[in-house]
């Protein structure tokens, strides 16, 4: 039996559910598909957790485009919606005569994507808004912070529902072909169905460009080929030793590995970042509790690395391989042809800080499309 439906969002992470929530506001019936037993399992559970101001992304990307709109809708949605989170700001440290130099081009760079709230400040000002802190110079970025990933994607949830709008879990993609009208999906698990749809939006993340090539009619052409940027996090035993977040200078692939902590004052150490060939391996390397300890001692030299324990690991899904810079893809029917289908590859960070941005978009190319 096939059921005929207006639109099939693909992924319940939080870039799903934000655009499911994004054209159910439109009037929209929505359906979203979940291959997972639950939403946000993967990406969206198994990063940071942090709000990002804008800084770092190369300007005129599609990133550096969303991030700082993104990061301000973010924090009015969790205000609005009781979505726990703190904007308890960053510093960017430098150590060295080199990195101190490369703050004022780091801090252009953040204005140049409308990031306007950084200040530079010497390693005295730092240490005494960190004591323990160990930097010669680092932007102070107080519109940086941390949210309850989980929290806000219940919230999301909660008005895509209210919208009207169903979340199928345990649904897999596992076929689909283009028609004239519509998109076909055939949808697995342990109740299987067809469902024939006027948009599809592919928001499956670390399998976006598998789901994309079981579609017959999408040009393979068209489809990235994710690369899997493993990170992996240890967490500290310890009182959280900073009120802020603390990080290195970033690199064109990773932000390096930083301190973070959570809404419990859980403080941990992150991610560090290898490149494999599975989607799937979220193992954690405790052998690595001395190389996470030596790159953090950089700015927190009295850190105990016997407080330091395995934590949990995500994986990104980038477009780009090692030590070169990554963006988002937006792929409609100006690069493939097919109206209806809106493919998104390569979320990764900061995917959670610009999801309502992102789905702001994405809904505004559906409806392009559909007309």
């Amino acid at each position: 039996m096939t059921e005929r439906v207006d639109a099939v969002v693909i992924g319940a992470g939080v870039i799903g559910l934000a655009v499911a929530r994004a054209l159910g506001k439109q009037g929209r019936e929505v359906i979203v598909l979940e291959k997972n037993g639950a939403f946000g399992e993967e990406t969206s559970a198994r990063n940071s957790e942090v709000i990002h101001a804008g800084i770092q992304y190369k300007p005129d990307g599609v990133r550096a485009s969303l991030a700082v709109r993104g990061r301000d809708a973010l924090y009015r949605f969790c205000a609005d919606h009781n979505v726990n989170h703190s904007r308890c700001g960053k510093l960017l440290v430098a150590i060295g005569e080199k990195e101190v130099a490369d703050l004022e081009a780091l801090k252009a760079n953040a204005e140049r994507n409308g990031v306007d709230d950084l200040k530079i400040i010497d390693g005295e000002t730092a240490r005494k808004l960190e004591p323990g802190l160990f930097c010669d110079a680092a932007i102070l970025s107080p519109s940086s912070g941390i949210v309850d990933s989980h929290g806000l994607m219940l919230a999301l949830l909660g008005e895509v529902e209210n919208a009207g709008g169903v979340l199928a879990l345990s649904s897999p993609v596992v076929s689909g072909s283009i028609k004239s009208d519509a998109i076909t999906l055939n949808i697995g698990g342990a109740d299987p169905m067809t469902l024939e749809a006027k948009t599809v939006v592919n928001c499956a993340g670390l399998w976006s460009d598998r789901v994309a090539r079981s579609i017959n009619g999408l040009v393979p052409e068209t489809i990235p080929t994710l690369n899997y940027g493993k990170g992996q996090y240890f967490t500290y035993s310890g009182a959280a030793p900073f009120k802020r977040l603390i990080y290195p200078l970033p690199s064109a692939d990773s932000q390096g590995v930083h301190y973070t902590r959570d809404l419990g004052g859980q403080g941990k150490l992150g991610p560090d970042i290898t490149f494999i060939d599975t989607n799937t391996d979220y193992s954690v390397d405790a052998s690595r509790r001395d190389a996470f300890a030596a790159a953090a001692r950089r700015f927190w030299p009295d850190l105990d690395a016997e407080k330091l324990q395995p934590g949990y690991a995500g994986i990104r899904p980038k477009l780009k391989g090692p030590g070169e810079e990554g963006d988002f893809l937006f792929s409609d029917a100006r690069a493939h042809g097919v109206s209806g289908y809106l493919g998104l590859y390569g979320i990764e960070s900061p995917g959670l800080t610009t999801c309502l941005a992102v789905a702001e978009h994405a809904a505004l190319l559906t409806g392009q499309s559909s007309r």
